[in-house]
């Protein structure tokens, strides 16, 4: 299942267009705050698709019949370029546990890259609801891989996976790699093109680095 949010007009296309236009990228603040903000925006509505039972609470006038999160949710997310979606997230899954992975592009002398997974951090995956962030989906190996290393702890129920934007070609790849029915996939915008440097068009740039600085 795929849900592209930016289909709909909403406050998630404000702060895209934020994001991705290169004069507001320069206050990295407000870049990684927008970030955030969409992180919280997937996640109230990733929610609706979530389990949630009826209990009884006690308020101080009397009795509430309320429905409340029942899925054990593990937000995972992939270093560096993932931490600010990942905060957004948190605020609304707040007892969420979390998974983290380092993952980078090694330039290979005669052209091309392949994607490393160099850390991984996680708790067991369990039977658990799994919510996987990356600002961009672009060729889709650093999700694949990603997603293949974090269940050596567990088989999830189900996995979420969430890019801000992402290109044609990774959505392919990712669909091609990983099991279609236990997955499903959030978007906020789908690009068409990818450079032969995985990068996409128009995109927005590097997300890791508009929003923590360049790195060597």
């Amino acid at each position: 299942m795929i849900n592209i949010l930016g289909k709909n007009n909403s406050l998630l296309s404000q702060y895209l267009s934020e994001i991705r236009d290169k004069d507001i990228q320069k206050d990295r603040l407000r870049f990684r705050k927008n970030l955030e903000r969409i992180g919280e925006i997937f996640a109230y509505e990733i929610s609706k698709s979530l389990n949630f039972e009826t209990k009884d609470i006690q308020t101080p006038l009397g009795t509430a019949n309320q429905a409340v999160l029942s899925d054990k949710i593990v937000l995972g997310t992939i270093l560096r370029a993932g931490l600010p979606m990942h905060t957004g997230m948190l605020n609304f899954f707040d007892k969420a546990d979390n998974a983290f992975i380092s993952a980078y592009r090694k330039y290979n002398p005669g052209g091309g890259f392949e994607i490393k997974i160099e850390y991984m951090s996680s708790p067991s995956l369990e039977d658990s609801t799994l919510i996987i962030s990356d600002p961009m989906l672009a060729s889709g190996l650093s999700m694949i891989l990603a997603y293949k290393e974090l269940i050596k702890r567990g088989k999830p129920k189900h996995t979420h996976i969430v890019a801000l934007i992402a290109s044609q070609e990774g959505i392919k790849q990712v669909q091609k790699q990983l099991p279609k029915d236990d997955i499903s996939i959030w978007l906020g915008a789908v690009d068409d093109e990818l450079t032969v440097k995985s990068y996409i068009v128009p995109g927005l740039g590097d997300a890791g680095d508009l929003a923590f600085g360049n790195k060597e």
